[in-house]
């Protein structure tokens, strides 16, 4: 079966420009990807044990003919370099992919003020000392 070029979909991944040395680091090494705002994926290169959190950083994700693509990163691999993209844009491309992509993109913040004013007829944190309600904890009000 023959499948012609232009009709099919690129994927995020296809849009990316990067070598054989990030290709083989992106897959030997442990990633986890968190959703921190709307179109920003932290993402994080595990494989770093306890040190992960100094290799750690914000991907920018935006739309490219159809294709969520990460589009910016804030590490210094990608920042000072405009020829390749960087290993986190390529991890999240290729192990994220297009559930943690559309997830990023479907992201959507909720304030604490809005949380604060629904929970105004069920909140007993007024009667309690230094601990909150049963329902500001769980909706991560007051903790």
């Amino acid at each position: 079966m023959e499948i012609k070029t232009a009709e099919r979909n690129k994927s995020a991944v296809e849009y990316l420009n990067f070598g054989a040395k990030t290709s083989k680091r992106v897959t030997w090494e442990s990633w986890e990807f968190t959703i921190e705002a709307p179109h920003l994926v932290r993402v994080t290169n595990a494989s770093y044990g306890v040190e992960k959190d100094d290799h750690s950083y914000l991907v920018g994700v935006e739309d490219r003919d159809g294709v969520l693509v990460p589009a910016e990163c804030e590490c210094p691999a990608d920042m000072y370099n405009e020829e390749y993209d960087c290993k986190h844009k390529v991890a999240l491309a290729a192990v994220g992919g297009a559930v943690v992509l559309d997830a990023a993109a479907g992201f959507s913040t909720q304030s604490v003020e809005s949380d604060k004013s629904a929970l105004a007829g069920e909140c007993d944190c007024t009667t309690l000392s230094d601990l909150p309600c049963w329902p500001c904890y769980r909706k991560g009000v007051r903790v």
